[in-house]
């Protein structure tokens, strides 16, 4: 069974984007929908591309023709875009043609209606694709989380740090990330027992993941007791404080570990690299970069921040 459109399992009213070069159909869906989701416009195929990077519908009305490119362009850009090649797509259209509907399918849109638009089959086409959006979205977070710090997963951290390369490439900004090690970690479950152990990672995630303030940063485990924070769009300069805050929140959990050399509680040693991707570097370079400063943290005497 369907879910009420305002009873959808999200954080937020569900937003969906329309996208007409005629203003009274804009209006009309508006109207149909305006008391459950947030509805957005845009006019032509390049503001839709635009809107759906910064608002993140969670589904798009997209007619088929427009002035300049059109609703199959549009929907082509989209799907090859990582930022947006989720957000299902539903083609409302003029257009009668068999091919036509055929060819929006192929693109990847998830439904095609043809106007004059029924009211009761949009509503009811636009419950189900959104209740199916927001099911994938949770599966997606659950397959994408790791199962004992509910931080990102190795898989997660894997998927962004691809997705955040190519964005920022294209920007010509920087990605920054943080490689934190938990100091002494086996010593500390030899000692203090792997159900401590387990304990400490939980709590040292929560931290980590607190420090952050931007939606797009992500913090991740990497493997065992280390973990990474990526940071798109910021500086190197930017990236070292961040890491110092972190430090300090990890030591203010005041975890006892009494057989580190570093410290009488739990503490950290973090390597921070940055780099302004181009087309011939792969992301590697930048894991790599980061690991090579987590070195020389532990090196220096654990427990602190190496920037480079």
């Amino acid at each position: 069974m369907d879910l009420p459109l305002n009873e959808l399992p999200s954080h937020a009213r569900p937003r969906i984007l329309v996208v007409d070069d005629q203003t009274t159909n804009i209006l009309l869906i508006r109207e149909l929908f305006k008391d459950e989701c947030e509805v957005f416009m845009a006019l032509d195929g390049e503001q839709a591309i635009a809107q759906c990077l910064s608002l993140k519908p969670d589904l798009i009305l997209l007619d088929l023709v427009m002035p300049g490119i059109d609703g199959f362009e549009v929907c082509r850009r989209l799907k090859t875009d990582p930022h947006t090649r989720s957000v299902p797509i539903i083609f409302v259209s003029a257009q009668r043609e068999e091919a036509d509907e055929v060819r929006s399918f192929e693109l990847g849109g998830v439904d095609y209606i043809v106007k004059p638009v029924n009211r009761t089959i949009l509503r009811a086409r636009v419950q189900t694709h959104l209740a199916l959006k927001f099911q994938t979205d949770l599966l997606s977070s659950i397959a994408l989380q790791d199962g004992l710090t509910g931080v990102a997963n190795r898989r997660k951290f894997d998927e962004a740090l691809q997705s955040d390369w190519l964005q920022c490439a294209r920007q010509q900004q920087p990605v920054s990330l943080l490689m934190l090690d938990v100091d002494h970690f086996k010593r500390f479950n030899d000692h203090y027992g792997h159900q401590a152990g387990d304990d400490c990672l939980r709590r040292v995630a929560q931290a980590i993941r607190l420090s952050l303030r931007r939606p797009r940063d992500l913090a991740a485990r990497y493997g065992g007791e280390e973990f990474a924070c990526l940071l798109p769009e910021t500086a190197l300069d930017g990236a070292a404080r961040l890491a110092e805050e972190i430090l300090q929140a990890i030591r203010a959990l005041d975890i006892a570990h009494e057989t580190s050399d570093a410290g009488p509680a739990v503490t950290a040693s973090i390597g921070v690299a940055a780099i302004v991707p181009d087309g011939s570097t792969p992301p590697q370079t930048l894991i790599e970069a980061a690991d090579r400063q987590l070195y020389q943290a532990k090196r220096a005497g654990r427990a602190r921040v190496s920037a480079g």
